[in-house]
C-alpha cells in the first residue's frame, strides 16, 4: 500500500466485482496473505460476501475487502437473485469498488457490464485485468478503462500498484479491527466453505451448484476437534451420486475437505459427513436466510 508520512489513519471498505471465475477470490486471498474465499476453477463459487482485513502499521492503513459473488446478467432462480443482491449491498457498503476484468475473456459486452456497476456516484474505482500471465506478449489495455492495472492474483504479480491506488481512495479515520485480525466470520463459516469447494472440485455437472454444506456441530476438544456437517442437496438422485457406490464418494470429499481444514486450522479434526435433500431450497427465502444467502428481515 502507499507510504502515508503524515500519522493521520486510512480505513475504509473495498468491494471486489466481477464477472464470474475472474480471480476475485484470488486476488483478495492474495491481498490479505491468507486463504479466505474458496477457489475453484468453475464459475459461481463465491455465493455470499466474505470479508478480508489488511491492516499496515508503517502506512496507517486498514482495507477491509467484501469479496462478491460472480454478475449473473439474468438470475434464473432466486438464489443467483440473493447473489446479486449481496452484490449491489457490497458496492452500497464500499468506500473503493475494486473491479476486476478477465484477461482471457475479453468480451465488450462483459467490460460495459462491469464498468456499469463500477460507475457510482461518489465512490471511486480501481479497475484490474487479471490473468495477464497468460498472456504471450503485453497485454493490450485499450479495451478496458484508462487506468486499468494488469495483474496476475494467482502468480502475485504487480499487486503493490492496486494497494497504492487502494489506499488512495481510502476514507480518513480510525481503524475498524484490531490490526491483528483478517476476516470476520466465525472457524464454522470457513470450514464450510471449504468442504463445499471439495465438492466444486469433485463433483460434475450442476451438482455442486445445488449443494449447500451446514456445519451442525464444531466441538474444539482434545486430540482432535470433532466437526458434523450436512450436505444439502436438491433431489434423491443428487443425494445418490454425492455418496457414491459403496459410500466412496463421500469418504473422498471427507478425506479430501479434511486436509484443507486442518491446514486452515493448523489443528487436527475429526470430520463427519452427512447427506440430506432439501428440495427446491435454491428457490425459497426462508432456507436462503438459514444458509445465510439473504439478510433477515
Amino acid at each position: 500500500m502507499e507510504q502515508n508520512t503524515t500519522g493521520t489513519t486510512r480505513c475504509g471498505y473495498i468491494a471486489i466485482i466481477g464477472p464470474p471465475n475472474a480471480g476475485k477470490s484470488t486476488l483478495m486471498n492474495a491481498l490479505v496473505g491468507e486463504r479466505l474465499s474458496i477457489v475453484t476453477p468453475k464459475p459461481h463459487t463465491t455465493r455470499t460476501r466474505v470479508l478480508g482485513i489488511i491492516t499496515d502499521p508503517n502506512r496507517n492503513a486498514q482495507a477491509i475487502f467484501l469479496d462478491t459473488p460472480g454478475m449473473v446478467a439474468e438470475p434464473r432462480y432466486r438464489l443467483q437473485e440473493a447473489m446479486m443482491e449481496h452484490i449491489h449491498r457490497s458496492i452500497r457498503d464500499a468506500d473503493v469498488i475494486l473491479a476486476m476484468f478477465d484477461y482471457t475473456r475479453p468480451d465488450p459486452v462483459l467490460i460495459q457490464r462491469t464498468v456499469e456497476l463500477a460507475a457510482v456516484p461518489d465512490k471511486a474505482a480501481v479497475f484490474v485485468l487479471n490473468k495477464v500471465d497468460l498472456a504471450e506478449k503485453e497485454p493490450d489495455l485499450s479495451p478496458y478503462p484508462e487506468g486499468t492495472i494488469p495483474v496476475s492474483a494467482l502468480l502475485e504479480l504487480n499487486l503493490r500498484p492496486v494497494g497504492d491506488a487502494i489506499t488512495a481512495h481510502l476514507p480518513e479515520g480510525p481503524f475498524l479491527y484490531p490490526p491483528d485480525t483478517i476476516a470476520e466470520q466465525p472457524e464454522r463459516f470457513f470450514v464450510a466453505e471449504l468442504i463445499r469447494e471439495t465438492i466444486f472440485v469433485t463433483m460434475k455437472e450442476e451438482i455442486p451448484y445445488t449443494t449447500a454444506v451446514v456445519v451442525e456441530e464444531f466441538i474444539e476438544r482434545t486430540p482432535k476437534d470433532y466437526i458434523n456437517a450436512t450436505i444439502l442437496v436438491d433431489r434423491d438422485s443428487q443425494k445418490g451420486i454425492m455418496i457414491g457406490r459403496k459410500g466412496q464418494q463421500l469418504k473422498q470429499i471427507g478425506q479430501l475437505s479434511r486436509k484443507k481444514i486442518e491446514d486452515f486450522l493448523g489443528r487436527p479434526v475429526y470430520l463427519e459427513l452427512f447427506v440430506k435433500v432439501k428440495r427446491d431450497w435454491m428457490k425459497k427465502d426462508s432456507e436462503l436466510r438459514d444458509l445465510g444467502y439473504l439478510e433477515r428481515k
